[in-house]
């Protein structure tokens, strides 16, 4: 069917709008500004650099090659959007220290509007008052070191559980070779939403039930869907224009994750929990928000609800994915660096020994493991393009003028491979932090490594996602050997989205190191 006369005539308009608004911010940010990046569409600007296409670079290394062109600071236009594009260490610390405040806030995107409950949730709300009440009650009530610690006994309950399965599924293959086959992508995956689901709402999920792959399947979409740009995000004229259809997507999956985390906090207020009682102890984060919700003032009119659901999503949907990701990018490091594997295992054996399960205490006692750690953030940054800002104020940042409503984006990856600060920057070398950097922090307070984000939106949950890494792989080294078969390489493929999840499985073989009994 022919498109009539008027519809040709009214897109004729949109695009004229969107070249004048384009046109427009950049002569209003013209006066000593970065460079642009070569390579704009017509309207679309850069987005085909952040674009998830079979035969598109993913964006981070898209970005990283234009740094090596334009330099360390430089612009692009997501459609009529500006963006600056940072990837020094020295840029990343100006911006995180004098410019904080004025980088606070996220951009105002689809994605953030949905899976954030209309940026209620404290991870995409505005920096204000209620972002500072939210943020306070996550940080010091859910993942202080004091809450990680009464709830260590969760962790340590699911690392058991899966180190037992894996031990029974190698007695019950009765394999000649001694090894069992097993993916430990899904394995993790598995491993880590149980851990977080069982932290914060208290459910477990195993095996292939309709509940447990309904969640599997929402947490995998909101990353995937939080990794998208609408049309309308960028070009908000077209906000009618549903292209591919992944508005209407988002809002399907936000509206069932919004009744699945619904279901949980009505589980929780039907059991005769009397939350008010001096005696009341948490079973989980559940439990400590309806105890403490109504009592905090957070300067905001939200219903109490969607506070509590917009938590609990945000702690599962940030601890989840992220801490498997770097689980799985740490072992696949070390069985393509075998002499690496063999040293963390030998000093798994010295320190703990075989004779017992290593435990959160023995961790301050492993530094190579601690240095193995470090490497994989340094490298495979869970987000390698952090978390996008947009500046609230006209801002200078490395003596270029930077106006009000741009857009931030800090390439993680490009920063943390920068090789004047990394000597063979690209290569994994755990030794790295046992001399040179030894003292480096990943928290935030050295710029050269900075995988949690910093500044006052730096991850909440960084202590905790440490903690997972360190012990969920001292207890898989100690507990098995690992191998693949016939000792291929693996595939380090990264795949889109806001996470950098490995594309392929992880199929590894496992043998048993230790007594029986100890699984």
């Amino acid at each position: 069917m022919e498109l009539s006369t008027s519809a040709i005539y009214g897109a004729i308009a949109i695009i004229l709008l969107c070249r004048y608004l384009q046109r427009r911010s950049k002569s209003i940010a013209a006066a000593n500004s970065p460079p642009e990046a070569f390579g704009a569409w017509p309207i679309l600007g850069h987005l085909h650099l952040l674009s998830d296409g079979p035969s598109q670079k993913l964006p981070h290394f898209n970005l990283g090659a234009l740094a090596d062109k334009h330099g360390p600071a430089f612009t692009i236009w997501l459609g009529a959007r500006r963006a600056l594009v940072v990837s020094t260490w020295d840029l990343a610390k100006e911006l995180y220290t004098k410019h904080d405040v004025a980088i606070s806030s996220r951009p105002m995107v689809r994605a953030n509007k949905y899976f954030g409950y209309d940026f209620v949730q404290f991870g995409v709300t505005p920096y204000g008052p209620y972002w500072r009440e939210i943020r306070k009650l996550v940080h010091v009530e859910l993942l202080s070191s004091r809450r990680l610690e009464l709830m260590s006994h969760v962790r340590l309950s699911e690392l058991g559980h899966t180190m037992r399965e894996l031990y029974r599924a190698w007695q019950d293959s009765k394999d000649p070779s001694g090894q069992l086959l097993v993916d430990m992508k899904q394995c993790i995956g598995e491993l880590n939403l149980n851990t977080i689901l069982s932290l914060v709402v208290g459910k477990r999920f195993y095996g292939d039930t309709p509940e447990t792959n309904r969640c599997r399947r929402l947490m995998r979409d909101v990353f995937y869907y939080s990794g998208q740009f609408i049309l309308a995000d960028v070009l908000p004229y077209l906000g009618w224009l549903d292209f591919r259809g992944l508005d209407k997507k988002m809002k399907d999956c936000a509206e069932k994750v919004d009744a699945l985390v619904g279901e949980w906090v009505d589980d929780h207020r039907r059991d005769p929990v009397d939350y008010s009682s001096k005696d009341f102890k948490p079973r989980d984060f559940t439990d400590v928000m309806l105890s403490l919700v109504d009592k905090t003032d957070f300067k905001a009119d939200y219903h109490v609800d969607t506070i509590i659901k917009s938590t609990i999503m945000a702690l599962i949907a940030g601890g989840t994915e992220t801490t498997s990701v770097m689980l799985v990018w740490s072992l696949s490091l070390l069985l393509n660096n075998r002499d690496v594997l063999k040293k963390a295992q030998e000093e798994l054996d010295n320190k703990v020994g075989r004779e017992r399960q290593v435990v959160d205490s023995d961790i301050k006692n492993l530094e190579y493991l601690q240095a193995i750690g470090k490497e994989t953030f340094r490298l495979y940054p869970a987000a390698p393009l952090g978390g996008p800002r947009v500046f609230t104020e006209d801002c200078v940042v490395g003596g270029y003028n930077i106006p009000k409503g741009t857009w931030l984006i800090v390439n993680l990856w490009k920063l943390q491979r920068d090789p004047t600060v990394w000597i063979d920057p690209t290569e994994f070398k755990p030794e790295r932090f046992l001399t040179k950097h030894k003292d480096i922090s990943i928290k935030g307070s050295d710029f050269e490594l900075i995988p949690f984000g910093a500044g006052r939106r730096i991850c909440p949950a960084a202590d905790f996602g440490i903690q997972v890494l360190h012990l969920g792989l001292a207890r898989l080294l100690q507990a098995f050997d690992f191998s693949t078969v016939s000792d291929e390489l693996v595939d380090m493929t990264e795949s889109a989205g806001i996470t950098n999840c490995k594309a392929t499985p992880l199929n590894v073989l496992i043998k048993p190191r230790l007594s029986s009994h100890l699984y």
